[in-house]
């Protein structure tokens, strides 16, 4: 395991790479669920974990989803956009995440 520093480990901080701020995970945040955008290789258990240590949560379960990159043009030349991965996590009962503030 990487260091740790108050129970947060340094891969914590590679697993969740940042909130997905939508209008579509806003209207999730009525379900108790906030969206992060997560490392193409973090599994389940590790994006839990990482997401418990970073922000003092207990996590109901984690749901994720690949979207694959769009192919787009830019001044006549096809590029293609990256692939995301996002983790849909839904909070217990009476927990709550302000994506707002930093870790």
């Amino acid at each position: 395991m990487a260091k740790s520093q108050d129970g947060v480990a340094i891969r914590h901080y590679d697993v969740v790479l940042g909130p997905h701020i939508t209008e579509k995970s806003t209207m999730v945040s009525e379900f108790n669920a906030v969206v992060f955008k997560v490392a193409a290789d973090a599994t389940k258990p590790e994006i839990k974990e990482a997401v418990e240590a970073l922000f003092g949560v207990s996590v109901k379960s984690v749901n994720t989803v690949i979207t694959k990159g769009k192919t787009k043009k830019w001044k006549g030349r096809p590029y293609r956009r990256s692939d995301v991965k996002k983790a849909i996590v839904t909070l217990a009962e009476g927990q709550s995440i302000d994506v707002t503030t930093g870790v």
